[in-house]
């Protein structure tokens, strides 16, 4: 494991509501997140994954606690550094692939580092291969609407991979994709991240898709309840999950 740290957060509290009224979401919550690691987050509906992913991803606030994103507690800097933090160090992949429909799948990767205003030159190039690595080379030239919902989702990791970010936020990516797509997609997850190129942290409720990160955390309530780690044989790592959500209960739809 390599010992730098991307994300730590430490007593992390979240409530909504009014002072009478408050709800509590999250419920002093410790995670380290280092370089490298691929990490699920699972839970039953309402135990704060959601609520987690988007405090994780600077989208939400913590009510109390500590968040260090890249050595820089993101819940004191100003709003242009929180920005700049986004842009630089976060990449996002969102379920419903969020393309735009008027660009090519090509412009629709390099974006980011177009808006950035990087070399035309090490934009295309650096875009070509993220193509090859998620199989999209024939794809480039095409639009959204000419693509079938596993090359949109690769494309949507292509364009979270181009900055290089420090951290890639999952929120359920194979959940609108079928079996073989779902399949191929976290393939590919599983490689970048075992190259170097991509440390993930992914919220989902489909034990199959934890099955390909290297540790699993079970939220409930609130509170992280355990960890368990792939080792070396994912199939028995999905039998574990199994187990374990079958011994915590509830609905992780």
């Amino acid at each position: 494991m390599n010992d730098k740290k991307v994300v730590e957060i430490k007593n992390l509290i979240k409530r909504y509501g009014a002072r009478d009224f408050q709800t509590t979401v999250l419920k002093g919550i410790d995670l380290t997140i280092y370089k490298g690691d691929f990490i699920a987050i699972m839970g039953p509906s309402g135990s704060g994954k959601t609520t987690l992913l988007n405090i994780l991803s600077t989208i939400d606030k913590p009510t109390q606690g500590m968040v260090m994103l890249d050595g820089q507690d993101v819940t004191r800097i100003s709003n242009k550094a929180l920005a700049n933090l986004r842009k630089d160090k976060i990449g996002f992949i969102f379920q419903d692939y969020n393309l735009l429909d008027t660009m090519t799948l090509q412009d629709n990767i390099a974006l980011p580092l177009a808006l950035d205003g990087a070399a035309p030159k090490d934009v295309l190039a650096r875009t070509k291969t993220l193509a090859a690595t998620f199989g999209l080379e024939e794809q480039l030239r095409q639009y959204p609407y000419q693509l079938s919902g596993g090359q949109k989702q690769r494309g949507a990791v292509c364009r979270a991979l181009i900055t290089n970010p420090e951290i890639i936020f999952a929120d359920e990516p194979t959940g609108a994709l079928d079996s073989k797509s779902g399949k191929d997609l976290l393939q590919c997850l599983r490689k970048v991240n075992e190259s170097g190129q991509a440390t993930i942290l992914m919220v989902t409720h489909d034990p199959y898709c934890a099955s390909y990160a290297k540790d699993v955390y079970l939220l409930s309530d609130g509170t992280i309840k355990c960890r368990i780690n792939r080792g070396n044989d994912r199939k028995e790592f999905y039998n574990r999950i199994i187990d374990l959500q079958t011994s915590i209960g509830g609905d992780f739809a």
